[in-house]
């Protein structure tokens, strides 16, 4: 990813045991690096990719609340958002998501708190119904997402929007999104 989109790793800091005492599962490793190395933002300008602190756009942890909030509540009975799936919580089997584009295609791990270290991406696409699984790393997914014209229906290389990175906490001169 650094060498596709030219990026200079950023080396953030995060307090991983912290945000995966919340979830009460660990979080994949390659995502973590791939969050220490970019941060959130936007890739291509259309892919937005999930961190931590990096404001409410950004914010993985902040997203996966208001998803298990919502998810939970009880005057919406027993529909889901992600039928036939659920949203993760605390240990259970549900989805967290971690990225999604500006087409509203949404870019989930399914986790099992009986299965750590199993993180399939779960993905659905607004233009194509049902969920596709690929059991590959998220970063994996990410690159073949940006670079593979023909990983279909996700791919965007096809649009020709180059590979690029923009943090969202704004870029190295400060200046936000």
């Amino acid at each position: 990813m650094i060498e596709l989109t030219g990026w200079e790793p950023l080396g953030i800091s995060v307090d991983w045991a912290a945000i995966e005492g919340e979830l009460g599962v660990p979080l994949p490793a390659d995502y973590k690096e791939l969050y220490e190395v970019f941060g959130g933002g936007v890739f291509s300008d259309s892919l937005y990719f999930l961190g931590r602190d990096e404001g409410p756009a950004f914010d993985f942890l902040t997203q996966w609340r208001v998803d298990l909030s919502v998810d939970q509540d009880s005057k919406f009975a027993d529909a889901s958002a992600v039928d036939p799936y659920a949203i993760y919580a605390p240990g259970g089997k549900g989805l967290v998501e971690w990225g999604s584009t500006e087409w509203a295609d949404e870019y989930f791990w399914l986790i099992d708190a009986e299965r750590p270290g199993e993180y399939p991406v779960l993905a659905r696409s607004n233009d194509v119904g049902g969920w596709h699984r690929y059991d590959m790393s998220t970063s994996e997914f990410l690159y073949r997402v940006l670079a593979d014209a023909d990983f279909q229906p996700f791919g965007i290389a096809q649009y020709n929007l180059g590979t690029t990175f923009k943090p969202g906490s704004g870029d190295p001169d400060g200046q936000p999104l």
